[in-house]
């Protein structure tokens, strides 16, 4: 798998990107292209889906969109006027091709195709019930256990049968699923994961960002509503809200890094809400500095912001390459390092006697931004001062993003001054969590019901957890069968 970002060793990867369209000649070709749109947030794999009116057609591959996509003997396999696609990012279930989506299943109403962003929290429960009472499944993905779900409802229709499996689920999913009958997109109760919808002539589109229906030329319409379900049927659109209302939690990390920064969200530039975040950062953490440096490539919109306010000279002190993939496997720790630079390299000639602000989007692991950091002193910067245009990552997050396990964020084992020590930067600050709020426009995070998900930064998660606490009770009874014996 090659990688668009030269520092994804060490970021939460994106989830998963979702695109469909009904009523369009070109329904497979116009799919990856949307998908192309979407690569950032999966890089594993891709696949699409395709309906004829009569048959259903499939291909799905391991790698990015182009070199899959992009020969004209796979679009012509994929006929129809109506196409589902996904871009993955494995967040549960191995890499392997029988994981990657859509997935599809022949059920007793015909075929049934699904392509999900997110993770349900419940799906492990939910299998092993599934399991019990006779299901088969062919994957390891969550996703599957929708489509079981489908099968085993005693439901009359399709429709009502999808609504039945859903109320079942747990955790964040915005889906689209392509059937004789129609095609079905819909967000969870929370609408954790985005969605949105578009036109182009007289064919909708579904897509998991607002870039997607730009690069295809359709037109924004508006944002799929958490707990909508959206029905395209013989060129006819309704909308359904099965659940009961709830407040909606959107995923805050999606103004942070995962969002695409030429993309919308709630009626919003998502750049332009990054640059607001690194204003915030240069009101809240201030440094006497000489630079302004983003980390390439997520770390600029909030460069930007942090050097407009700031007042500090904003310049492109590291040079990232944009022809390497994955970095080359090496014989010795010495040659395996020197391939580091072949991906980012430190523009000396501007940093050599400067102070210099680095600016990212966040810190996981750490590993990254020790590496920056050094790099700008082998560089001869005089002063390395951090800034995160994020609060510290502490908690994991099971909503469809692939983060470490708590133990491997550097947020849950240190403060700000052990992290700072950690990756030898002569100043770290992050943006606080009600600054974050204030560059989404609110006066800050509200205890009760915080307008997004932030979960990853807080610890509040906004739905149960019913196969992490499954986990945690056996892990709990392991260790008391431990002590006992």
């Amino acid at each position: 798998m090659f990688s668009t970002n030269p520092f994804d060793d060490d970021k939460l990867r994106e989830e998963c990107g979702v695109f469909g369209i009904a009523g369009a000649e070109d329904a497979a070709a116009l799919t990856a292209l949307g998908l192309h749109a979407l690569q950032h947030r999966g890089q594993e794999a891709a696949g699409i889906c395709s309906y004829d009116g009569t048959q259903f057609h499939t291909h799905r591959a391991m790698g990015h969109i182009a070199g899959n996509f992009d020969r004209d003997e796979v679009i012509r396999a994929l006929p129809g006027d109506v196409a589902v696609g996904h871009v993955r990012y494995s967040t549960t279930g191995e890499t392997a091709l029988r994981n990657v989506q859509p997935l599809y299943a022949e059920l007793s109403s015909g075929g049934f195709a699904v392509a999900h962003n997110g993770n349900l929290s419940n799906a492990m429960r939910l299998r092993r019930d599934l399991v019990r009472a006779g299901s088969i499944f062919q994957s390891t993905s969550d996703t599957e256990t929708i489509i079981h779900l489908v099968a085993t409802s005693s439901y009359r229709t399709l429709l009502d049968r999808f609504i039945d499996a859903l109320k079942q689920v747990e955790g964040a999913y915005s889906l689209i699923c392509m059937t004789p009958e129609g095609m079905i997109a819909c967000r969870d109760p929370l609408g954790i994961r985005p969605l949105v919808m578009g036109r182009l002539g007289d064919s909708v589109i579904f897509a998991s960002e607002s870039v997607a229906l730009d690069v295809v030329g359709a037109t924004y319409e508006r944002e799929v509503d958490p707990g909508e379900l959206v029905i395209v049927q013989n060129g006819e659109i309704r909308s359904i809200r099965p659940f009961a209302p709830q407040a909606a939690r959107p995923c805050i990390f999606e103004w942070v890094y995962f969002s695409r920064p030429d993309s919308i969200a709630d009626e919003r530039s998502i750049y332009s809400v990054r640059k607001a975040i690194g204003a915030q950062l240069a009101i809240e953490d201030p440094v006497d500095a000489d630079l302004v440096i983003p980390v390439p490539d997520s770390g600029t919109p909030a460069a930007i912001g942090y050097a407009q306010e700031s007042g500090i000279p904003f310049e492109l002190g590291i040079i990232r390459s944009h022809y390497v993939g994955r970095t080359f496997i090496q014989p010795r720790d010495e040659v395996r390092h020197l391939g580091v630079k072949l991906k980012h390299n430190a523009n000396s000639a501007l940093i050599k006697g400067k102070r210099v602000v680095l600016i990212d989007d966040s810190i996981v692991r750490g590993t990254t931004s020790l590496k920056i950091v050094q790099m700008m002193r082998d560089a001869g910067a005089t002063e390395v001062h951090m800034r995160i245009a994020s609060p510290p990552t502490r908690h994991s997050c099971f909503y469809g993003v692939d983060t470490p396990e708590r133990a491997k964020l550097l947020a849950a084992k240190h403060d700000t001054q052990g992290m700072r020590d950690y990756i030898h930067a002569d100043s770290l600050a992050f943006v606080s969590i009600d600054g974050l709020y204030k560059a989404l426009g609110e006066e800050g995070r509200a205890k009760i019901r915080p307008k997004y998900c932030d979960a990853c930064f807080t610890g509040d998660y906004p739905t149960t957890l019913t196969d992490q606490d499954d986990v945690s009770a056996v892990d709990q009874f392991a260790m008391l069968e431990e002590r006992v014996s």
